[in-house]
């Protein structure tokens, strides 16, 4: 999944304004303009569209992470230069205070399943024996369950 993809389904699941992603950017210590927010939530084959860089993407998460959790006493939280779908899940866990349990059932909701040894993998060092690297699906369908937890379930569609 590419930084702008998750940064729409965010967006969605939140409901959150333009102004209140600047805000985010901001508390994540990248202050930006709404055009550049704007061009970063378009559709890759829309006009104007450009990718966000993995920096700023770690911005936007890290000020989701002091939003949602409010501001940590001493050190300013990494951000990182390279993002992966295992450092997104994991700053995300943290954002929503979520335990592994919780991911499980998030995941469990949208009929993927996973088993607590296949998600702690997950949160581990690279250079760990069993570390396991969070694939697409993983985090797609994470972010889908998140959404159904969130805004609630989209209805199904009536197949007459």
């Amino acid at each position: 999944m590419t930084n702008n993809d998750i940064l729409r389904r965010l967006r969605y699941t939140l409901n959150i304004t333009n102004q209140k992603m600047m805000d985010l950017y901001a508390l994540g210590g990248l202050p930006v303009d709404e055009n550049k927010v704007i061009t970063w939530l378009k559709r890759d084959d829309d006009e104007g569209y450009k990718s966000c860089p993995d920096k700023a993407f770690a911005h936007f998460l890290n000020g989701l992470i002091i939003n949602k959790r409010g501001p940590q006493e001493g050190a300013v939280p990494e951000t990182e230069d390279e993002l992966t779908n295992n450092i997104v899940l994991r700053k995300l866990k943290i954002a929503f205070n979520l335990q592994a349990e919780d991911i499980l059932a998030i995941l469990e909701e949208v009929d993927f399943r996973l088993s607590k040894s296949e998600l702690s993998a997950f949160f581990r060092k690279p250079t760990h024996k069993n570390f396991r690297e969070c694939k697409d699906q993983v985090l797609r369908n994470f972010l889908t369950g998140l959404q159904h937890r969130l805004r609630g379930k989209a209805p199904e569609s009536d197949p007459s």
